[in-house]
């Protein structure tokens, strides 16, 4: 391991020594799980940015909970990140394959299609000998619900439990929208979060048939909500008026003009 690397575990194992820092000594690995959640997502508000910089400093911040966590499990006896480096070297290995032990006879080179089926039957092969039953096991059920409904019906697909072509998907949307459309006419709440919770997903199945992620969609979504309604407060700013003033049919028109504003501007 590098260095500054080796610093960085030793910084850890110096806040969490008995000269070190009261907070740190204090955590526990379920403590740490909203700052670890955190600062992935701050990894990818730094991906979307598109800026080095931030990235950079950001997938710092993240591998230090990784060795938190480690250096908490150290403590107890049960692992070090030597040993979550190893075992990370080893099963990456183990599923490249065909990279690090390629058939000697020379075979055609694998597309990324084939090294993903590849991949998921080891996946499977490895699973099984963790006992698991399913094929929706191991998908976290912490994860956004969007992007674990995407990963579930992505496992589903790969045991065939899938459409053919994308105008099914369509025509389920079509059907969960008008159940919803009932649900909410007979006023019946329990049904209407059900069929919403079927609209979701089946828009999500489309997301997945159309090779496009359901959470990037919507963080799209709603960041250009939020331009545009920050732009109908700064019109409403510049008139001196207060946006919570207008009328509906008002408020309706600054989003049109905040809308071609955006379009000018893309």
């Amino acid at each position: 391991m590098s260095k500054s690397f080796d610093q960085l575990v030793g910084l850890m194992e110096r806040l969490r020594s008995e000269g070190g820092c009261p907070w740190d000594r204090a955590q526990t690995p379920e403590t740490l799980k909203p700052f670890l959640i955190e600062e992935a997502y701050e990894v990818l508000e730094a991906i979307e940015a598109g800026a080095a910089e931030p990235l950079c400093e950001e997938l710092g911040d993240l591998l230090f909970q990784v060795l938190f966590h480690a250096q908490i499990a150290k403590e107890r006896n049960q692992f070090d990140i030597e040993a979550v480096v190893a075992a990370s070297l080893e099963k990456m290995t183990r599923r490249h394959p065909h990279v690090f032990a390629p058939d000697p006879a020379g075979s055609t080179p694998l597309d990324s299609k084939e090294v993903l089926a590849r991949w998921e039957e080891m996946k499977k092969k490895e699973e099984r000998n963790r006992s698991r039953k399913s094929a929706l096991d191991g998908i976290p059920r912490q994860l956004p619900a969007l992007l674990r409904a995407y990963q579930i019906q992505a496992r589903a697909a790969r045991v065939g439990f899938d459409w053919k072509t994308i105008a099914p998907v369509f025509d389920k949307i079509e059907e969960e929208y008008q159940e919803l459309r009932e649900a909410a006419d007979a006023g019946n709440k329990a049904r209407v979060e059900a069929e919403l919770g079927d609209l979701l997903f089946a828009a999500v199945n489309a997301a997945r048939f159309l090779q496009v992620s359901p959470e990037d969609a919507l963080r799209g979504t709603i960041q250009r909500f939020i331009g545009r309604f920050q732009s109908m407060e700064s019109e409403a700013q510049k008139r001196g008026v207060s946006l919570n003033t207008l009328s509906l049919e008002e408020m309706d028109a600054l989003w049109e003009q905040a809308k071609k504003e955006e379009a000018r501007e893309a």
